[in-house]
């Protein structure tokens, strides 16, 4: 239980660096220079308010300097962080792969919120993901879907040219349909990233997860803010969140919709 903890406090800590790169990475700043400051009256923070989930509560959800609400996605996107650090370390045990994972579900959550943001998926995080993710890919990692063996450089490769291509087509198709850009290119590197770290079958698992929570999230937003059709809604966070499903359950699923199948 107590390496539980330690991750999940190491998750929190890591969550509050992801916090500085999902504000700063959009806007071209330094991640690592200058040190964390109040968007509000931008003065720097202090270490004892700077403590993950804790300090938010301490000080109310507010700065102690200007007493500006402070998001409450900065102990969220810290807590989700130390939550998954600990199902990957409940899933796979304490191994070489497993900090990969860390890195890998970390990257998601980057993409994910500067996805809703921006609409964009920074070239920063996905192009280094798709040499890193080939790299472990080809050495480190299990397969998600047969995790009694090695994922190995050719279902890396072609994990990765599958999202490449699949994205790319979809993007074209897209754009002739509704006569714009339906996917940017950021979705396509991003799924080439997410190819070589779960392979061809995790694409399609994450294509699948991707489009139906990314439609049934459409129509909630539709029915309660009645956004108009046609208004652009990210799937790059849809797409990380199949993506994660795919790297803790693909197997389980796989075998389930086989099952069906077999019946």
């Amino acid at each position: 239980m107590s390496i539980y903890i330690i991750v999940f406090i190491f998750g929190l800590i890591t969550g509050s660096f992801l916090n500085v790169c999902i504000y700063r990475i959009p806007r071209n700043f330094s991640i690592i220079w200058p040190a964390s400051r109040c968007p509000s009256c931008n003065v720097p923070i202090k270490f004892y308010d700077n403590i993950p989930i804790l300090s938010y509560i301490f000080l109310g959800g507010k700065c102690r300097y200007c007493n500006k609400n402070i998001s409450l996605r900065y102990p969220f996107v810290e807590f989700l962080n130390g939550f998954l650090y600990v199902i990957i370390i409940n899933r796979f045990g304490f191994e070489w792969h497993s900090i990969f994972y860390f890195i890998f579900c970390s990257a998601l959550i980057v993409i994910t919120f500067i996805d809703l943001d921006f609409q964009i998926i920074p070239d920063r995080i996905t192009l280094p993901g798709i040499l890193i993710g080939f790299i472990t890919g080809s050495f480190l990692l299990p397969d998600p879907f047969m995790k009694s063996s090695a994922l190995g450089w050719k279902s890396s490769i072609i994990g990765s040219v599958t999202g490449f291509v699949l994205y790319t087509l979809i993007a074209f198709a897209g754009s002739k349909i509704f006569k714009k850009e339906a996917m940017g290119g950021g979705d396509i590197k991003m799924m080439a990233m997410v190819g070589a770290v779960i392979g061809w079958k995790g694409i399609i698992l994450t294509t699948f997860l991707g489009s139906l929570t990314g439609s049934i999230a459409g129509i909630i937003s539709m029915i309660i803010r009645g956004r108009e059709k046609g208004s652009l809604i990210p799937f790059g966070p849809f797409l990380a969140f199949g993506s994660i499903i795919s790297l803790f359950y693909g197997q389980e699923i796989l075998l389930w919709y086989l099952g069906k199948l077999l019946r």
